[in-house]
């Protein structure tokens, strides 16, 4: 997952660029990113209050810790804004996906085609 920081008054400059690979994050600035820029994904847990995480029938915040791609994304929309910086997440283009033309192959003969190409 790749996500651009920028300032809200100038969404076409992007600051800095933050990247999570399924293990880790990295955050790579552009010239004129502001110095304290490595704050934003420091590796320390991030509290929010979002349902979507929460467990049946519980209420109240969540802690998460780093290492996940729930943290990744919310430790950049929670710290970012203190910075004066916004957050837009930028999806990787992919050739294949799913073909609803393709119903003619099976499962396997989808799979195969699809990770043959990556």
């Amino acid at each position: 997952m790749r996500a651009e920081l920028y300032r809200p008054h100038e969404p076409e400059t992007v600051v800095a660029v933050a990247t999570w690979d399924g293990r880790s994050a990295r955050m790579e600035p552009v010239e004129g990113a502001p110095d304290d820029l490595d704050t934003v994904l420091r590796p320390t847990p991030v509290v929010v209050d979002d349902p979507s995480l929460r467990g049946p029938g519980t209420r109240g915040e969540t802690m998460l810790e780093p290492g996940t791609f729930e943290w990744f994304r919310s430790a950049l929309l929670g710290r970012a804004p203190a910075l004066g910086l916004s957050v837009r997440f930028v999806s990787s283009v992919r050739e294949g996906g799913w073909d609803p033309a393709a119903q003619y192959r099976t499962f396997d003969e989808q799979v195969e085609r699809l990770t043959s190409r990556s």
